[in-house]
């Protein structure tokens, strides 16, 4: 089956940069899924490298224990599955939970005053602005250049 894309994005006086965007679509979602996973790639590494420090902080704002557990693994799962384009729809949904998750706990600018409403106000609009990335993958799917690309070139 073939991957459907858009031929012209809107009128034609506004779609000329739609040729570039249809003869690179396949790079440009491995960029895409590159850039987007990569946070959560090496986020979750450094996490897993210091497993018991995180998972005691996670704990000491409240979070489950078992949520402190099982995010990094989560994190950094979902962030290779996303730059390797396996599973890459299911990764992009995993991560945009993930994401709320994290979001949701760790930047509540609502709560907060002075630099660290500051702060965090421009941290939870990041991980908005990440999960609109993630939802595009979700709905673009991860191209050709991918592991699911390679499966089902293969089925």
């Amino acid at each position: 089956m073939a991957e459907q894309r858009a031929l012209s994005s809107s009128h034609p006086v506004l779609s000329y940069a739609d040729p570039l965007a249809n003869a690179g679509h396949d790079f440009v979602l491995l960029v895409a899924r590159v850039m987007l996973g990569w946070i959560f790639l090496q986020s979750g590494w450094f996490k897993l490298m210091s497993y018991s420090a995180f998972t005691g902080r996670m704990t000491g704002q409240g979070v489950p224990a078992f949520l402190g557990y099982i995010a990094p693994i989560v994190e950094f799962v979902g962030g290779l599955a996303l730059v390797l384009g396996l599973a890459g729809r299911y990764a992009a949904l995993l991560l945009i939970a993930f994401t709320i998750a994290a979001t949701w706990i760790a930047h509540r600018y609502w709560t907060m005053s002075g630099e660290a409403r500051t702060a965090n106000t421009t941290q939870f609009w990041k991980n908005v602005s990440i999960m609109g990335g993630l939802l595009a993958v979700f709905a673009a799917g991860p191209g050709r250049v991918s592991i699911d690309g390679l499966l089902r070139r293969k089925a």
